[in-house]
């Protein structure tokens, strides 16, 4: 039964739960869940305003926004949720977990397919923005406060704004260590005070 397999779902994504009735009651992202899957049925049978009105008193209860286009696969956990935005033409594979704040949203106005595509296995750190009809590849690993634009290779890890790719994925035991990434920025910084240091040198000597 699909709602049993979401609950067991929450023992594997989050080691501060501890009892079938805390899963149960205590989270909202399991909730949000629960209410699309009748909000995307209603969808698919044409009930549109229906299927709004459900993900609208869904979003008011649980505070995670998921549009009942949004076609999501199975053992989809979003830990915490608060502030979740899920677009209408959003793709989401099987065993992805998000955190709060991020958002899958779309960059057009025409009505065609605008929203990511998240392959299985992929996590997304808290604050993240992937936009637009891109692909977030299987086992993907997206930073925390990143900022998505353009498509991610399966196994690879990105972060930063705009995001950049690191090595490895979410495949592994480490998944949820974000900060286990090579620093671009701070890498970038020091080769700047290198080359200042050089000008100065160079300068000294003429």
């Amino acid at each position: 039964m699909r709602m049993i397999e979401d609950l067991k779902t929450v023992f594997s994504k989050d080691p501060a739960a501890r009892s079938f009735i805390e899963a149960l009651c205590c989270y909202p992202g399991v909730h949000a869940m629960w209410l699309h899957r009748v909000a995307h049925k209603l969808w698919e049978w044409g009930g549109y305003f229906p299927a709004r009105f459900i993900s609208h008193i869904s979003r008011g209860i649980t505070g995670i926004e998921i549009h009942p286009g949004a076609k999501i696969g199975r053992r989809f956990f979003i830990d915490h949720g608060m502030g979740v935005v899920i677009g209408e033409t959003t793709e989401i594979g099987d065993d992805v977990l998000i955190y709060q704040g991020v958002v899958l949203g779309g960059t057009s106005l025409e009505k065609k397919k605008r929203h990511p595509t998240v392959g299985h296995g992929v996590v997304i750190g808290a604050g993240a923005i992937v936009l637009g009809a891109i692909n977030i590849g299987a086992h993907a690993r997206i930073g925390a406060g990143s900022v998505v634009l353009k498509d991610v290779p399966p196994n690879t890890t990105v972060f930063g704004v705009p995001a950049r790719a690191s090595r490895g994925g979410a495949s592994d035991a480490s998944q949820l260590d974000h900060y286990k990434v090579h620093d671009f920025y701070g890498e970038e910084i020091q080769r700047i005070k290198q080359e200042i240091e050089q000008l100065k040198e160079a300068a000294q000597k003429k």
